[in-house]
């Protein structure tokens, strides 16, 4: 006899919930199915019941993690825009906190070199879920000559996911804190646009 559907999806969450939370910690490769399903507190045997591969599992995990990310990133500036906007978004993302979390926020320095080494199907959720990142960004700066909105929210983005990979595989040397205040510092230069001429 099956499971009842709610059931089933309360467990189908927990699974995720659990390699979240490893993934973001050790990676994808670093994680097996038998870590994930003893982190949720269940058999390994119950895990095909809801995911048809390890992969499937990565792309689900990637997908919710970031798009959950994103609503976190954003929330609570929604009335801010442009240099103020990105300055109150790199403080929060290129933080000591975040940097020394255990379990990190942001999953991308533990999983891409992971996703590089992934199959498409994973290659195109961080893709997605990358390009939405940067439209939100760009929904809150402007661009002039020089580049336009989705350009610097791109560079903004890449910016920050860079200098975070950096400081957290530094962290305990002078290098370290001062790559977070350089990238922040540069991620604010990205939402100056300059003014234009009569």
């Amino acid at each position: 006899m099956g499971h009842p559907p709610e059931q089933k999806q309360a467990t189908h969450e927990r699974i995720l919930e659990a390699a979240s939370g490893l993934f973001r910690r050790q990676g994808f490769s670093a994680t097996s199915v038998e870590n994930v399903m003893r982190a949720a507190g269940l058999t390994v045997g119950g895990f095909y019941a809801h995911f048809g591969s390890k992969q499937a599992l990565l792309v689900e995990s990637l997908s919710r993690i970031m798009s959950k990310r994103r609503g976190e990133w954003f929330q609570g500036i929604e009335d801010l825009r442009g240099v103020e906007w990105m300055s109150h978004l790199v403080r929060r993302y290129l933080s000591r906190a975040h940097r020394d979390a255990q379990v990190p926020a942001c999953p991308l320095p533990a999983v891409l070199s992971d996703v590089a080494r992934g199959e498409p199907a994973l290659k195109e959720t961080l893709s997605r879920e990358a390009d939405l990142m940067v439209q939100g960004i760009a929904e809150n700066l402007s661009g002039d000559a020089r580049a336009s909105a989705r350009e610097r929210a791109m560079a903004a983005y890449a910016l920050c996911i860079g200098a975070l990979s950096i400081a957290k595989a530094t962290e305990g040397t002078p290098l370290s804190d001062e790559m977070l205040l350089a990238a922040r510092r540069a991620s604010v230069l990205l939402a100056e646009t300059s003014e234009p001429r009569d």
